[in-house]
């Protein structure tokens, strides 16, 4: 097939990943990498090189509007940083470890458990207990505007939010995704922040986190412009105009069309990395 035909294709589906990404607040990192692997028999390790360009562009545009909305806690964001910087590296130290298989068969199951995740119900809640001293050392505590004014919070839990966010840099490094759902769920469950802050934060996060692991991809040879360029401009072009869908649709439906659709992929990446085809 002629080069410019295959680029339209990856054009095409990384709009298609772009899209629904955006509509469901997923994010399209975690159909990227099966859709090359799996579609355009592409190497795994290159597929998740190009994964993460495309993590870092999107992350950047939508966190200047969270930010500016006031929704993102940015003193949250940087502390909690240091610990997804550092396991992003340890992630992306691993991937050059292990095998390509191993690599798909870790994706496979993330995959599962993210379809899982996606389908239930969120529940907004405000804590009432009291601030971490960590939180309160570092002033942690802060609001997010609603109908009513601005609604204060108090942060808890910081330790155990900080490991949590080690894993979910590990398996950004290592899978090229932006690990949105393990960070929700660190600030969410663990640190009982409110959920909208919760996942404005990660959006924020995410592009850091990506860019840390990237640049060792990038140095080891897998990250390709002609492959990462097209990829990058579809997420980017799908995730602008799913924003633009987002107020008039109806997203649990397309939370629901998401997760099948990354279970399928899951377990068509389980029975090619089972049957040897990766």
């Amino acid at each position: 097939m002629p080069v410019t035909d295959i680029t339209i294709l990856l054009f095409l589906g990384a709009l298609a990943a772009g899209l629904l990404g955006a509509l469901t607040g997923l994010g399209g990192g975690a159909i990227i990498v099966p859709l090359l692997t799996i579609l355009f028999h592409v190497d795994i390790r290159y597929a998740i090189g190009t994964s993460l360009v495309s993590v870092i562009a999107t992350s950047s545009g939508a966190a200047a509007a969270y930010v500016k909305e006031g929704y993102s806690n940015i003193r949250v964001g940087m502390l909690l940083e240091i610990a997804t910087t550092i396991g992003a590296v340890t992630g992306a130290y691993i991937a050059g470890l292990v095998s390509p298989t191993a690599v798909a068969v870790i994706f496979g199951v993330v995959l599962l458990h993210t379809a899982w995740t996606s389908t239930r119900p969120r529940v907004d809640h405000i804590a009432g207990g009291p601030s971490d001293p960590i939180a309160l050392r570092f002033r942690l505590d802060s609001t997010y505007p609603t109908p009513e004014g601005p609604q204060h919070y108090q942060v808890q839990r910081v330790p155990l939010g900080f490991g949590l966010m080690y894993i979910a840099g590990v398996l950004s490094g290592l899978l090229g995704i932006g690990s949105g759902v393990v960070k929700v769920l660190a600030m969410d469950r663990a640190m009982h922040l409110p959920f909208k802050v919760s996942t404005t934060t990660s959006n924020f996060m995410i592009g850091v986190t990506a860019a840390a692991s990237a640049g060792i991809y990038l140095h080891r040879g897998y990250i390709v412009p002609g492959l990462a360029f097209p990829v990058m401009l579809g997420v980017l072009a799908g995730a602008l105009v799913g924003a633009r869908m987002l107020p008039h649709l109806h997203t649990q439906k397309l939370r629901v069309v998401f997760s099948v659709l990354v279970a399928a992929l899951a377990v068509e990446l389980l029975l090619n990395a089972f049957t040897g085809k990766i």
